[in-house]
């Protein structure tokens, strides 16, 4: 921690963006303790942010700006520390450049800082899977990893304190956190692009050339000596997006070697693994090594996680899947074309994505739609219903709660419910995509 103090003490920060999944609010502490003099702006008002603005009352002196922003707070710092999310054409962030202040955001900070070997993953599906990969195989081979990035509750900056007694930085990067990467000019040493499609189109305004430059900055700014792992589905954004790359290239293989075996479902899984084989393979790792730790891995949470088996009805939480492309890898991975026993929750707010893949897999699988009713699930409901004539029953239900237990009451013995939304969570429901996820497993919990 020490070490870094002198980067921070005295220096007028401005803080865009608290929040309250703990990233933001750790970033704080952690500059705080190191004596920034900070200002704290976000457009939650002081009753939303309470459980974040509590863990920093002890800190006397800093400024708070809440339920707004204002352009003062963006010309006389020495940074801003922005948020992931903040709109491409924020005017605040503008009014910091034409004051010459630089943008920072804490994954590429902490990159910057810690001198270490670091690891950076990205891509439309399969990100905190072959994270978690990473970090389980190298853990399993003795390596001391900081985990970071995209990582629920973890302040990158505090992640500081550990660069000593660490070896290397492992970190899930979204194409937000990217953007911090790119005002830094900086990219992992070691970077992975697991996939590339679609998503995010209301935030980037339909521009998916847009979306792939935020994402290229995990490979952009790699020297010569550094390397790039490329899922195969995502070459040809490669090709047509990137341009010559002049690091060291490698694609993987999509299924693993023959004996070897994980504890995933799906043919994505599969290539996922193979993505975090190849890391450790250059990390040094053997492959009995590798073979050994793909066995014990366990699920990431909202990732085709198995909850529970109820009455002999099997359920499992996708939540994760927001996209169509994840739904359908779900339904190949639990489902069998040759006998239609998945009952399918589906539905969340609007990502301005094409649905139409979807809904022709659907009766390839399902017996059963339960639809979420929010804004994105609006705009398909007509074309669920069409279903029915290929012998689908189709329900809509109002709220996360009577959802699941229309899914659970009209599910049969054999079949399996799953959760796998193909939408994101914002709305008047969740707080967020965790704690979409969050209420799904307790009210799985508590069926009977």
């Amino acid at each position: 921690m020490h070490n870094f103090q002198k980067e921070f003490k005295d220096k007028k920060i401005t803080v865009m963006g608290l929040g309250l999944l703990g990233r933001g609010v750790g970033d704080a502490v952690f500059l705080a303790e190191c004596g920034a003099k900070l200002v704290i702006t976000d457009l939650k008002t002081k009753e939303q942010l309470k459980a974040s603005l509590d863990k920093l009352k002890k800190f006397k002196g800093i400024k708070y700006t809440l339920g707004e922003h204002k352009l003062e707070d963006f010309r006389n710092a020495d940074f801003i520390l922005k948020a992931a999310g903040v709109p491409l054409d924020s005017i605040y962030i503008k009014e910091a450049e034409k004051h010459g202040v630089p943008i920072e955001m804490s994954a590429a900070l902490l990159v910057k800082l810690a001198c270490l070997p670091v690891v950076g993953v990205t891509g439309t599906r399969g990100k905190s899977t072959v994270v978690y990969l990473i970090n389980h195989i190298l853990t399993s081979a003795h390596k001391k990893v900081i985990l970071g990035g995209n990582v629920r509750g973890v302040s990158n900056l505090q992640l500081l304190k550990q660069v000593s007694k660490s070896d290397i930085i492992v970190l899930e990067l979204d194409s937000w956190q990217l953007q911090g990467f790119g005002d830094s000019l900086v990219s992992p040493n070691i970077a992975v692009l697991t996939t590339f499609y679609d998503d995010h189109m209301g935030y980037y305004k339909g521009d998916i050339k847009n979306y792939f430059s935020d994402k290229a900055h995990v490979f952009k700014h790699q020297t010569e000596d550094d390397l790039l792992i490329i899922g195969e589905q995502a070459l040809p954004s490669i090709k047509k997006f990137a341009g010559k790359i002049k690091n060291n290239i490698i694609i993987p293989k999509t299924t693993l070697p023959k004996g070897w075996k994980i504890n995933l479902p799906g043919a994505h899984n599969e290539y996922n693994a193979m993505l975090a084989v190849e890391v450790a393979r250059t990390l040094g790792i053997s492959d009995l090594q590798i073979k050994k730790a793909l066995k014990t891995f366990a699920p990431v949470s909202g990732r085709l996680e198995f909850l529970r088996s109820v009455k002999g009805i099997k359920i499992y939480n996708d939540n994760n899947s927001t996209t169509p492309e994840a739904t359908i890898a779900a339904l190949q991975a639990v489902g069998d074309t040759s006998r239609r026993k998945i009952v399918l929750i589906l539905g969340g707010d609007n990502k301005f994505l094409d649905m139409s893949a979807l809904i022709k897999e659907i009766p390839k699988f399902c017996s059963k739609v339960i639809l979420f009713k929010e804004k994105g699930t609006d705009l398909i409901i007509d074309k669920i219903y069409a279903l029915k004539k290929k012998g689908i029953e189709v329900y809509l239900e109002e709220g996360l709660k009577d959802t699941v237990h229309r899914a659970f009451s009209v599910a049969k013995k054999g079949e399996t419910i799953l959760y796998s939304p193909a939408f994101s969570s914002f709305g008047k429901y969740f707080k967020n995509e965790y704690d979409r996820g969050d209420q799904f497993i307790q009210i799985v919990k508590n069926l009977k």
